[in-house]
């Protein structure tokens, strides 16, 4: 029996060998071409588990025949970076170049990423660090400004079935297509996980099928596709409770796209857009907290934002609604596309020119605060229209 794990024996040894991240390898893409360089350059991989990105500073290290140094930030303190110092300068001294990876890198608070910038600065070690979180807010300023950000991609389920298909081929073993196909569909884009769940049904049998993989996985597929009809229909439900004050109901569906891995920035983004539009003047501290729901979900990630979500979704539930901003916006936009050639009223223009202000341009305005002229400040042909209808009662 290997006690080597599937996913570790699967891991590509060359560049050439990655799947799935056509943006940063390839002829002229950007690893390829620091690798051809033969120049290590500091880096942070931002993407999601299992895309590849421990893989790819492995590679890189082989390919600059450098000291590589794996830390991660979860289990690793000031003590390991200290060795990762002392190893670094012995490999100066002997002509050898130090790539140090620090796996979570998003982890080491603002003191330990510190403890590194001297010896970035020196080129003492050169930086790899990997990330689920953006950068821009997890790493301090002087080592981003270092380093060259990478996005690594989640993988397609495409990539995720070549991937699959390798190891099946490598391994010698038997897998239905349709079980591979559900295997892909279970990794949400994470190699690593389908190649787990592959590992486990073959624990199971020889001959592996859909089913082997379902009681493998522990899990059946949600009935929700990101691209497909549920999840707009779901999307949907979700606003509509929100917008019928059912609390309740809102949570719920909440809970079955945050369950079904839908992205928490979009389902916060849409809160955004509800604050706005359908509670408005009825409550405007709705979009201050809608808003300050997206940027925490951004910065805490899943599944802790699950919590601000759900606070969030209770809040805009609760609150009072009102539409007259929105009516009035889309009120706005209808006039603007009809009467778009209308002149503005000449008192209201600008007059930069002593021309200008001989011909009545900006005549009468007065810079002060309340200031109000007792003329016309819509064009002519529109000057008795009201945009902006007040149904809110005190």
């Amino acid at each position: 029996m290997n006690r080597v794990p599937l996913a570790e024996r699967m891991r590509p040894q060359k560049l050439d060998e990655v799947l799935g991240q056509d943006e940063i390898v390839g002829e002229g893409k950007i690893l390829t071409e620091i690798a051809k360089k033969g120049e290590p350059v500091n880096l942070i991989f931002w993407g999601p588990p299992g895309t590849g990105k421990t893989t790819l500073a492995r590679i890189l290290a082989k390919e600059f025949n450098a000291d590589f140094i794996e830390i991660s930030a979860v289990t690793s303190g000031k003590k390991d970076v200290e060795a990762v110092v002392e190893r670094a300068k012995t490999n100066w001294n002997l002509k050898i170049r130090t790539i140090l990876f620090v796996d979570e890198i998003h982890r080491f608070n603002k003191a330990q990423q510190d403890a590194f910038l001297p010896h970035v600065e020196s080129g003492l070690i050169t930086l790899i660090g990997a990330t689920t979180e953006n950068p821009s807010f997890e790493v301090i300023s002087p080592l981003l400004s270092r380093s060259r950000v990478v996005i690594v991609q989640p993988l397609s389920k495409s990539a995720i079935l070549e991937v699959l298909k390798r190891a099946c081929t490598a391994e010698g073993v038997k897998v239905d297509l349709d079980a591979l196909d559900y295997l892909a569909e279970l990794s949400g884009g994470d190699a690593r996980s389908a190649l787990g769940d592959l590992e486990l049904a073959l624990s199971l049998t020889n001959h592996v099928t859909r089913d082997t993989v379902i009681e493998a996985a522990g899990r059946k597929l949600p009935g929700y596709d990101k691209k497909g009809d549920n999840h707009y229909d779901t999307i949907s439900a979700f606003i509509k409770s929100m917008r019928g004050s059912d609390t309740d109901a809102a949570l719920y569906y909440l809970a079955r796209m945050v369950e079904a891995g839908e992205d928490p920035k979009f389902i916060a983004r849409r809160m955004v857009i509800f604050a706005s539009e359908d509670i408005g003047l009825a409550g405007n501290g709705a979009l201050s907290l809608a808003t300050a729901c997206f940027q925490a979900v951004e910065r805490v990630g899943m599944p802790e934002s699950g919590l601000i979500l759900a606070h969030t979704c209770i809040a805009l539930s609760k609150s009072k609604k009102n539409r007259d901003s929105a009516d009035a916006w889309y009120a706005a936009l209808d006039l603007a596309r009809k009467t778009r050639n209308e002149p503005v009223p000449i008192w209201l223009r600008n007059a930069p020119t002593k021309l200008m202000k001989d011909l009545g341009y900006g005549k009468g305005q007065k810079w002060e605060s309340g200031f109000h002229l007792d003329k016309n400040y819509l064009p002519d042909s529109i000057k008795d229209t009201k945009i902006f209808k007040n149904t809110r009662t005190e």
